[in-house]
């Protein structure tokens, strides 16, 4: 995994995160970013490394996101460890 397929995994949980009300929620109530941050920052890696570490947060939400983005759980920390 390079740092750019990293972000490509970061920017496909940014979608998967919005696409869903509650987790939309949880995000924006954690991180203070809504939507309009969010759009601003999406070229930042290091805010990219924030989106997993959310998702990480929770072992459930990283097997969701794993099943829908046709990866395997193990590559969500392996994507982070290539984000600053």
């Amino acid at each position: 995994m390079t740092a750019s397929d990293a972000e490509v995994v970061a920017l496909r949980a940014v979608a998967w995160i919005f696409a869903d009300d509650v987790l939309r929620d949880r995000f924006v109530a954690l991180t203070g970013c809504g939507s309009d941050e969010v759009r601003l920052r999406l070229a930042q890696p290091a805010f990219l490394g924030a989106v997993l570490d959310f998702l990480l947060g929770n072992d459930a939400d990283v097997i969701a996101f794993a099943e829908h983005a046709g990866l395997a759980p193990e590559t969500m920390p392996l994507a982070r460890s290539m984000l600053p």
